[in-house]
């Protein structure tokens, strides 16, 4: 049995979470998310607690056990406070802003880049260099965040281009630093 899987799952006021045939439902003030679900895999309500069993003790059905409570637990967390992802866009001349509902980016392209706004995720500028993204849904918030950030994925040598904020970069020295050691 996974350990991730055994533990209960506390539904907090405010979350409405109906199960029915495969499905998951859970409600909320930031939106709905619907999770589908094996036939192996159950889900018991006990007041405001869910526990998620399996039928049977296959290895399959145990990889599934701690995924679909872990799935469960974050449409709870979400529906209820909205995930976010914070991205920071570094270089001279880099920036973003928010035009409608997209965002669009100067990058050190010879154009700007355009990213449509999607479905179930919101966007936000802090400064000019600073981008938040919320939703509701872990994964697409993820996803997103990922697909922004390989736009302009940061250099190398210089650090430049779109990263997550608080990531750390390991800079590769350039041609004056290999001269300066000596060696050819």
């Amino acid at each position: 049995m996974s350990k991730i899987g055994n533990k209960p799952i506390q539904v907090p006021a405010g979350v409405e979470v109906t199960t029915s045939d495969n499905v998951v439902e859970v409600k909320g003030k930031e939106g709905l998310i619907t999770i589908p679900m094996p036939h192996a895999i159950s889900v018991e309500r006990l007041e405001d607690t869910l526990n998620v069993k399996t039928k049977n003790n296959s290895s399959h059905n145990k990889a599934l056990h701690g995924l679909i409570r872990s799935l469960i637990h974050n449409a709870i967390v979400g529906v209820s406070k909205p995930w976010e992802k914070k991205l920071e866009v570094v270089g001279t001349g880099y920036k973003v802003k928010l035009v409608g509902t997209d965002l669009v980016f100067d990058v050190g392209y010879s154009h700007s880049i355009t990213f449509s706004q999607i479905e179930g995720v919101t966007y936000s500028i802090e400064g000019n260099n600073k981008i938040v993204i919320k939703g509701s849904n872990k994964q697409q918030v993820g996803e997103v965040a990922h697909k922004i950030k390989i736009l302009k994925k940061p250099d190398a040598y210089k650090g430049k281009g779109i990263r997550y904020e608080g990531e750390v970069l390991k800079l590769k020295p350039g041609k004056k630093a290999k001269a300066a050691t000596g060696s050819k």
